[in-house]
């Protein structure tokens, strides 16, 4: 019996959090607790918003397990331009990123990121920003590191190579 009171003490703590955060309160999102497994469900706007949630749960006392049953969705209608729009309007206003040198396609609501940047940092700063674009689902890195510099190929031109790799280098992209 004290486990289950455990569960529903975590389950009231979790969803006083989602009630009361700005960051989710006008979400509407419900959580769950079974033997300290955190389900919660709803919709969000962005995978940031999504990945952002699971970092708050997982640094509750008590969460053994976290499931987050949430989709990503938009108020309307969303094609991949809008979200590629989106996503290279949220990679210029980060100056960690040197938007001279990553590109962004997307495809289905993922986002494919290519170019090359200076540091695994660099890439992480990137693909963290390109979540927080309303209709991206997937975040795929496609994007090469290359300390200490870069050659002055193109966008397009790293595109064009990036497309033409795929299928070679299929074992190189980073998920996240």
């Amino acid at each position: 019996m004290s486990d289950n009171k455990g569960n529903k003490a975590l389950e009231h703590r979790i969803q006083e959090m989602l009630d009361e955060s700005k960051e989710f309160k006008n979400y509407g999102l419900k959580a769950q607790v079974v033997d300290g497994v955190v389900m919660v469900s709803g919709v969000v706007d962005t995978l940031f918003e999504k990945d952002r949630l699971r970092e708050l749960l997982a640094g509750q006392q008590g969460v053994t397990k976290i499931d987050l049953g949430l989709a990503v969705s938009t108020d309307g209608a969303i094609d991949d331009e809008d979200v590629t729009r989106e996503v290279l309007e949220e990679l210029n206003v980060n100056p960690g990123v040197n938007l001279r040198h990553v590109g962004a396609k997307s495809v289905d609501g993922t986002v494919f990121l290519m170019g090359t940047v200076e540091t695994p940092d660099e890439e992480r700063e990137a693909v963290k920003t390109a979540a927080k674009a309303r209709g991206v689902t997937k975040v795929v890195s496609r994007m090469n590191i290359r300390p200490g510099g870069y050659d002055e190929e193109s966008l397009e031109a790293i595109f064009h190579h990036q497309v033409n790799n795929d299928n070679e280098d299929e074992g190189e992209a980073r998920i996240f």
